[in-house]
């Protein structure tokens, strides 16, 4: 049930702005077990000025901040195979490994409301938290 926020500093095309979005989705259900169908991914396209990255860059225009949010509980295990994933997968667009940063926030199961408006610890969610 993570949430996604992709955030980069050039306009793709829709086709490789898909692709993005799959290739982190495609690490988080690797990494985390989750249900492929558990989609929540979101891509917003920044103007560079509006969106500063570390001046070291050698291709700033390719930098890529990622936040999820997730319920807590994963192990530092399953974290490390998806910061893994996730880099490896951008790969394919060309994105420097050094170019993609990846926020993880943990949320409490009962800080979140889903399915009508029920807290997310009284469900039954289809999957496994602890990995």
């Amino acid at each position: 049930m993570p949430s996604v926020l992709i955030e980069v500093r050039r306009q793709y095309a829709p086709e490789v702005e898909t692709g993005i979005m799959e290739a982190v989705h495609s690490a988080l259900r690797e990494a985390f077990k989750i249900l492929p169908s558990d989609r929540n991914v979101r891509l917003l396209v920044h103007e560079p000025h509006r969106f500063q990255c570390p001046p070291d860059r050698e291709k700033p225009e390719y930098y890529t901040h990622i936040s999820i949010d997730c319920f807590a509980g994963r192990s530092l295990d399953a974290k490390r195979r998806l910061y893994q994933g996730i880099v490896t997968n951008l790969s394919q667009f060309d994105i420097p490994p050094n170019h993609v940063k990846i926020m993880l926030r943990e949320i409490m199961a009962e800080n979140w409301g889903i399915r009508g408006g029920q807290a997310a610890c009284d469900v039954d969610l289809g999957f496994e938290i602890e990995v």
